[in-house]
């Protein structure tokens, strides 16, 4: 069976796990090099889905000539 890919959150939390590792300065060198490129390697990640979803959003808010419309953000539903 097939493993699953984590989700943007999973990847996250992940991410912020590492950092509070290497904060900590516990971990031997070459235990904290392997965090160190796991994580941005989630950075990376984590970033192309956002980039994804920015060009989903924009696509879904085109207006009748293909342009981009921008609307201010109300936070309301």
């Amino acid at each position: 069976m097939a493993e699953k890919k984590p989700t943007f959150e999973q990847s996250m939390a992940r991410l912020e796990e590492i950092v509070r590792l290497l904060e900590q300065g516990d971990a031997p060198l070459e235990d904290s090099m392997a965090l160190f490129e796991e994580g941005t390697a989630l950075i990376k990640k984590c970033g192309t889905q956002l980039d994804k979803a920015e060009q989903k959003v924009g696509k879904l808010l085109a207006g009748p000539d293909g342009a981009p419309v921008r609307a201010p953000f109300t936070g309301e539903g």
